[in-house]
């Protein structure tokens, strides 16, 4: 894959009513604008434009085997592109808007590029919550296609200006509406029949959404949906994970108030211990001490509960050799 040429620096504006009315009239112009959601800052197109669409795995230099979550506003819209059935629409009730995707049996005849399905009979919806993304979607009038705002495989971003680092010149606009508040993808469940499975671990956790939908079974090894591959979300740094010492050269990525001595650079995710605040500093914290050149990061260790578990899901992948995603 060809990546596109940046030809000039993009823009980095704040949200407000003038700058999402342009982006709209960008994205139904067949452009691509990063925008704010309350999980991370997405990649966004029209997505019913195929040219469109495909200029995401472009600027990303992505794998076009692997899927675009479709953003909606809500499930009206959401009914007009997939197939809910009965535990999707309880879960959609419940979590939307929000931070949970649903992967379900696209409409057919579609009017979605076939491109955000990469070569499935599926489409991965979610409506977000924040305002920004919710007014975008609204005066776009179009379904919005959005990876995280980021090279392929490379960290999510959080911020507008991690997004303009990573994809200068090849974005018409970003839409800045500051730190994205929760950090972490959104969760993402599909369904084999009418059984619950869990595709991507993610912001609303394994327990809340199995209080509505009993146990989700694991996926398998296909790819199904974003966040799958087994290298993912990965800095320049190599990660050591589960340390209680730090290395002579390694920078520290904390996790609670006991911090193991160092001489090195160190970011804690939460000295309080608090979950929720460690997913939503985890992207940015680990992009800073990625940024300053160390070879490697020692991870403190993180409680596999909760949120908790999405972020080991995504230290796990970080670790993982390396591949495009």
């Amino acid at each position: 894959m060809h990546a596109k040429t940046p030809t000039r620096a993009t823009r980095i504006v704040a949200a407000d009513a003038s700058s999402i009315a342009e982006a709209a009239r960008l994205l139904r112009d067949g452009r691509l604008v990063a925008f704010p959601t309350e999980t991370v800052y997405g990649l966004g197109a029209n997505a019913l434009d195929e040219r469109a669409v495909s200029a995401i795995f472009e600027a990303k230099e992505r794998p076009r085997f692997n899927p675009l979550i479709v953003h909606v506003h809500d499930r009206a819209e959401a009914d007009e592109l997939v197939q809910f059935n009965p535990l999707a629409a309880e879960l959609a009730q419940a979590f939307w808007p929000g931070a949970l995707t649903l992967v379900l049996k696209r409409r057919e005849p579609t009017p979605l590029a076939f491109l955000v399905s990469a070569g499935l009979d599926t489409a991965a919806l979610r409506a977000p919550a924040h305002p920004v993304a919710r007014a975008l979607i609204d005066a776009a009038g179009v379904p919005i296609a959005a990876p995280s705002a980021n090279r392929a495989g490379a960290v999510s971003p959080t911020n507008a200006a991690d997004v303009a680092a990573e994809l200068n010149g090849r974005v018409d606009l970003i839409l800045d509406a500051g730190p994205c508040p929760i950090g972490l993808e959104s969760t993402i469940i599909g369904f084999a029949g009418q059984s619950p499975v869990l595709l991507r671990l993610g912001a609303i956790s394994r327990e809340k959404i199995e209080n509505i939908a009993g146990p989700l079974a694991e996926a398998g090894p296909a790819v199904q949906a974003p966040g799958m591959m087994a290298s993912h979300y990965a800095p320049r740094a190599q990660l050591r994970l589960d340390a209680d010492e730090v290395n002579p050269h390694e920078a520290l990525l904390a996790f609670g108030a006991r911090v193991p001595e160092t001489a090195g650079l160190v970011r804690n995710l939460s000295a309080a211990g608090d979950l929720a605040e460690a997913a939503a500093n985890f992207f940015a914290m680990l992009r800073q001490l990625d940024k300053t050149g160390v070879d490697a990061i020692a991870v403190m260790p993180i409680p596999n509960r909760g949120l908790g578990e999405a972020i080991n899901d995504r230290l796990q992948r970080a670790a993982a050799p390396r591949t495009k995603s």
